[in-house]
């Protein structure tokens, strides 16, 4: 085998090497069913929503996305276009700890009276402030609704919804409020779902298929010259 076809083999494996390595996920995700047990104006109510946790990269801080597949609790009277508001808190756990908290916009369509309450998606800011996986848990959701506040607590020890692989953080101690303060940019790219890891496949994997089609045209002209 000539100089030239072994030296292409090589690189051909260094590529493939490289590919593998970049093919572990940086975040994991998962629908975790919630058992919200509330405590309404008018006595206690329970109910099971599975919750949704994501996290998008913007900048220094991530995008966190709370869902409720399922709606939770329920009023004895029609609530009005507006008449309800959510928030809930998120559980840091991990490398980070504390708590993050999220809220959503207003009800934009009536709800009917006895009816499940359908909360919007519940969205705040997070900015890393340890290195590592850090764990994204259903806290207390609260629900306010023509001047009466409902508390809807998990009674069922849930799980996370959302492992974040965090590295690059500065600062000590964990979220509180929709964000945290201080800190540097986490280097981590937040993938929550198989098309984010996709993207980065395939750009980092081109980068180094570039580089080793660049090194075989090199040595290829090289031995010409020779």
């Amino acid at each position: 085998m000539s100089y030239q076809k072994r030296t292409a083999l090589a690189l051909a494996a260094a590529v493939a090497g490289s590919v593998v390595l970049i093919t572990a996920p940086a975040a994991q995700a998962s629908v975790v069913d919630v058992n919200y047990n509330c405590q309404t104006p008018i006595g206690a109510k329970s109910a099971v929503s599975p919750i949704d946790i994501k996290a998008v990269k913007s900048g220094g801080s991530y995008n966190v996305t709370m869902s409720f597949q399922k709606g939770v609790s329920s009023s004895p009277v029609a609530l009005g276009a507006g008449a309800m508001s959510p928030s809930a808190v998120i559980n840091l756990g991990g490398a980070d700890k504390g708590t993050l908290s999220v809220k959503g916009p207003a009800n934009s369509a009536e709800i009917p009276a006895n009816s499940p309450i359908k909360i919007s998606d519940l969205s705040g800011t997070y900015v890393p402030k340890a290195n590592g996986k850090v764990t994204f848990t259903a806290g207390v959701l609260t629900i306010k609704a023509l001047g009466t506040t409902t508390t809807c607590t998990p009674g069922n020890s849930p799980g996370p919804s959302l492992e974040l692989d965090v590295s690059g953080a500065g600062g000590s101690g964990g979220s509180t409020g929709g964000g945290s303060t201080g800190g540097g940019a986490p280097a981590a790219l937040p993938k929550t779902g198989p098309l984010d890891s996709a993207v980065a496949l395939g750009t980092l994997g081109g980068t180094v298929v570039l580089a080793g089609a660049a090194g075989v045209l090199w040595l290829t002209r090289r031995n010409q010259r020779a």
